[in-house]
């Protein structure tokens, strides 16, 4: 199927994780703006079970403490990052103490506005599932009943040129995503829309 451009919002269209990055510092208007999108999502009974710790290039200590969790594969790139977000959720339920279902979920709702205000503001985003969620959970204070999600790089686009060859392979690779046929099913699991 060609790529059909204009049918959906541009902002989501335009979305891209890269993996080259300028080391320029992300304003601090910027990132609480990033904060204040996140806000903003919807969540199971209002229960908002996100959070996120953050910290620039520049408060080298609390930085490096985020970094030295990154798998060796996403160090390679994320060097030059200037802004690292951490998300994590509530495992509990606020209203019942009972595990949250749906923590997990709306935490990625949480990182969805995010993302969708980076790219209005000319940041490019990329998450990872590659880090060390332990080492997360002691570096950081993480407190019992709260779950490490995922590491948040966040700055301007990089040269694709200061990457590593293999990287430059993977950084120019045409964006590509699953066809609708593939995950969307109408009436039943496996059912086309045709």
């Amino acid at each position: 199927m060609e790529k059909q451009t204009g049918i959906i919002n541009e902002l989501i269209e335009k979305r891209y994780s890269p993996l080259a990055f300028d080391s320029k510092p992300v304003e601090e208007v910027k990132i609480l703006k990033l904060f204040e999108a996140a806000r903003w999502a919807p969540s199971s009974r209002n229960e908002q079970p996100w959070r996120f710790i953050y910290a620039t290039r520049e408060e080298s200590d609390a930085f490096n403490n985020m970094y030295d969790t990154l798998a060796e594969g996403n160090r390679v790139w994320a060097k030059n990052v200037p802004l690292l977000i951490l998300s994590v959720a509530a495992r509990n339920s606020s209203f019942n103490g009972k595990p949250n279902y749906y923590a997990m979920h709306d935490t990625g709702m949480a990182v969805g506005n995010l993302l969708v205000q980076a790219t209005d503001m000319g940041l490019y985003v990329h998450q990872m599932g590659g880090f060390d969620k332990e080492m997360a959970r002691e570096n950081l204070g993480i407190p019992d009943g709260f779950d490490p999600v995922a590491m948040i790089a966040v700055g301007y686009r990089g040269r694709t040129d200061d990457l590593p060859a293999d990287l430059q392979k993977r950084e120019k690779a045409e964006r590509t995503r699953n066809e609708l046929s593939e995950f969307v099913f109408k009436s039943s699991w496996n059912k086309s829309r045709g």
